[in-house]
């Protein structure tokens, strides 16, 4: 009877969803333009108070920031007050709207405010005017303030979007700090070489000393730093196990580490080949590239080694992201080396040109492969047996084959770029056809390698794969590991779960999240008990309750419909 009533309830309507985007875009606006106001206004009375008057002739500008301040202000209040009535309900706290509105506001927020202020706190190391940056940062911090305490220490906050406002706060912490550091870094390593070897100090800029953009560069790199250590470790962002926290902590801090390490450590080898064998350009010359190099090896270095950590404790699929993107990179530098290379063999069998030297070109690639390669390897791994379950060695499946469709694709294009340039010449009757190929033969070459090594590796995966198959089915019928069908694991119990969570992520091979429950201390259960009441359970996420008898429940969660 019950199941016929659920069966034959009329469908939700849609009105809820589309008024809660609506007042929630409309706040957002509101929000924005009155801050924006505010920010100009309070800008305008500093230049009273420090002597400099209001315009006569920027009425237009007056005239707008009064607009936003005393319209969209009072506006703002009214939808604010109305949104905030109704978020006494579940339902309201559990839209996506209501969380999308709170950590895009916040983050946008903590983005100008960050960005205002330390350009404030940068210019006063030169001593010039920052009215405008400290008035649009103080602003923008009691924007940021108020939705942070709704973010986090009110009962009407989200319940959608969990660590989502931590995760980007601290990418974006990490990125302005390591922006600041290599700057700052880049700026000192030029100075130290000028002065090392015997020239002319490095020129200030616009009456000030070399050693004030170091100084500003510094404060940018601390407030970075401020503001990732505030999210990352304090908010909880490095514990985050959602699908974003997972793209971000593998494409900014592994591929964006790689990345800066990669380059730097690959245009130091590259300076000091020519140093050791090309001497054509003077030596400042030479190293002038060896200062944001240096820089960026370290800066790169220092990000990629601390994430690669932060990835070891993450879910499976996490780490083999992290391990293809590492690849992938590395191949490219191999690649990209591989193909100079042969690019300047062949420029050895030619006219060179006047002021071209084909050692440079031959340097460049050697270096590049010297980086990527040794890197690719121990990354890659070759002659690696895939897993047998085809989910875990799914990625590893889909990097080889859009591996090899890029590089097939390039090497078609570049072939046909070889054969139209081989044509012109020939019925042209010009000279230098080989001048005209090399690039793209080595190109031509490098990709072919490639995508023929990716296409093998490919195949012999797929074989692999279907060779284990009927051997894991037999295993399985034998004996039925518990399973470990789970994407996020809820655990709820009193103090003392430290040994059960340990147990869950060594039992599921998924994240997680402990809820200590009020009351007195639970019974810690039994950890074959666990493992019976997880056997054949599955889903994105699953809740086990841990009664204060020890007593477990287990209730796998559906992905919330309220938007």
């Amino acid at each position: 009877m019950t199941a016929t009533t659920a069966a034959t309830s009329p469908r939700a309507s849609a009105a809820p969803i589309v008024r809660r985007v609506v007042v929630y875009t409309i706040l957002f606006v509101l929000v924005v333009l009155t801050a924006s106001g505010v920010s100009d206004l309070l800008s305008r009375l500093f230049d009273v108070v420090t002597g400099e008057l209001l315009a006569g002739t920027d009425t237009v500008g007056l005239a707008v920031s009064l607009t936003f301040t005393l319209v969209a202000g009072p506006l703002a209040a009214i939808v604010g007050w109305f949104a905030w009535r109704r978020l006494a309900d579940p339902p309201e706290r559990a839209s996506l709207a209501w969380a999308l509105y709170l950590v895009g506001m916040s983050t946008l927020a903590l983005v100008v405010s960050t960005t205002a202020l330390l350009s404030a706190v940068a210019a006063a190391v030169t001593a010039e005017t920052f009215p405008a940056e400290a008035a649009t940062g103080l602003v923008w911090s009691g924007v940021w303030a108020g939705h942070r305490f709704v973010l986090r220490r009110t009962d009407r906050r989200p319940t959608r979007l969990p660590g989502t406002a931590a995760v980007l706060g601290g990418t974006f912490g990490l990125l302005i700090g390591a922006g600041g550091a290599m700057t700052a870094l880049t700026i000192l390593l030029d100075q130290a070489l000028t002065v090392g070897l015997g020239a002319d100090g490095a020129a200030a800029s616009a009456g000030s000393p070399w050693w004030s953009g170091a100084v500003q560069a510094l404060v940018w790199a601390a407030g970075g730093a401020l503001v990732w250590a505030w999210y990352w470790r304090h908010d909880g962002g490095r514990r985050a196990g959602t699908a974003l926290a997972g793209v971000l902590l593998v494409g900014v801090g592994i591929m964006g580490g790689a990345l800066l390490a990669l380059a730097g450590t690959g245009t130091i080898v590259f300076v000091l080949l020519r140093l050791a064998f090309d001497r054509t350009d003077a030596v400042p010359v030479l190293v002038e590239p060896l200062g944001p190099a240096i820089a960026a090896a370290l800066v790169g270095s220092l990000i990629w080694v601390y994430h690669r950590g932060v990835v070891r404790r993450r879910t499976p699929a996490v780490r083999q992201a992290s391990t293809l993107v590492t690849s992938g990179i590395s191949l490219i530098a191999a690649a990209t080396g591989i193909g100079v290379i042969v690019n300047a063999l062949l420029a050895t069998l030619t006219t060179p040109l006047a002021g071209s030297d084909p050692r440079t070109l031959l340097l460049g690639g050697i270096s590049s492969l010297l980086v990527g390669g040794p890197l690719w390897w121990l990354t890659w791994r070759p002659g690696t047996v895939p897993a047998a379950d085809p989910r875990r060695s799914a990625g590893r499946s889909v990097y080889l084959v859009v591996v090899f469709g890029i590089s097939a694709v390039v090497a078609l294009v570049t072939l046909l770029v070889i054969g139209f340039r081989l044509f012109d010449t020939v019925l042209a009757g010009n000279p230098g056809l080989l001048d005209r190929i090399r690039a793209p033969f080595g190109l031509l070459v490098a990709t072919g390698l490639v995508a023929g090594y990716h296409f093998a590796v490919w195949r012999q995966d797929r074989a692999a794969v279907a060779a284990a198959a009927p051997a894991a089915s037999s295993a399985g019928a034998s004996s039925v590991p518990p399973a470990r069908a789970v994407g996020e694991l809820v655990l709820v119990m009193g103090p003392g779960a430290e040994p059960v969570v340990m147990h869950l992520r060594k039992l599921t091979g998924a994240p997680v999240d402990y809820w200590q429950r009020a009351g007195a201390a639970t019974v810690v259960p039994d950890p074959t008990q666990v493992e019976q009441v997880l056997h054949g359970v599955s889903g994105d996420r699953v809740l086990l309750i841990v009664g204060v008898d020890g007593a477990l429940t287990v209730i796998p969660l559906a992905a919330t419909q309220v938007a």
